[in-house]
């Protein structure tokens, strides 16, 4: 195993798993963020706004991942800025992100009845206050479990990363494979750490999904 111990390898991915956990927090804040706007923009009754919401999503959506990390991380270099590594990861999966979350949200806000933006209209409410007062407190609890649950995407997409030299826990791993030709048990330790971060939060989606199907 080379000058590398067990202990060794595990702290190695120990901060990897760390750079990993800290991308996707940025990821999926940052998307979530713009997620709403875009979202906002796809209920809109302005067709300009509800086109730009639709072409966006569908751009990001029919895309692998891989390629809009390409044209992030290759793209801004050819236009003579640096980026590093993790920059260019964090934009590329905020993007990715914010387009799914986009319309996760637009799916549970439409679910929620007519009736319902028509008795906030009687108020006098303009309709983003109807969205901010009367849909969304409701449509949120539609979008929990599916939300929580492609947060596991999230963090699984982090892996793609490597491919651009960003070292997460992925890219570690590789690199320790490489220094200790123990392929299998590096590789091994990778997939516990993806197993240990995602599947707490696959129950809790299957979990939120049952309780508040319940309670509907």
């Amino acid at each position: 195993m080379s000058d590398f111990t067990f202990w060794d390898i595990v702290r190695n991915l120990l901060t990897g798993l760390q750079w990993t956990l800290a991308l996707s927090l940025v990821a999926f804040i940052g998307g979530g963020l713009i997620g709403l706007l875009i979202m906002v923009m796809r209920i809109s009754d302005k067709s300009l706004l509800r086109s730009f919401a639709r072409t966006y999503i569908e751009l990001f959506q029919g895309t692998p991942l891989l390629m809009q990390l390409f044209l992030v991380f290759f793209g801004v270099a050819l236009a003579g800025l640096e980026i590093s590594p993790w920059m260019a990861a964090a934009i590329a999966l905020t993007l990715f992100t914010s387009a799914y979350l986009a319309e996760i949200w637009r799916g549970c806000v439409e679910s929620i009845p007519n009736g319902q933006w028509e008795a906030s209209s009687s108020l006098a409410l303009n309709p983003l206050e109807q969205l901010r007062h009367v849909i969304l407190p409701q449509a949120l609890r539609i979008a929990v479990a599916p939300t929580v649950g492609f947060s596991v995407q999230v963090i699984k997409g982090t892996a793609v990363t490597s491919i651009i030299g960003f070292t997460e826990l992925t890219k570690t791993g590789g690199m320790l494979a490489n220094a200790t030709f123990e392929p299998f048990m590096v590789y091994g330790l990778v997939a516990l750490g993806y197993f240990l971060l995602c599947y707490p939060l696959s129950l809790s989606a299957r979990y939120l999904e049952r309780r508040l199907h319940a309670s509907a």
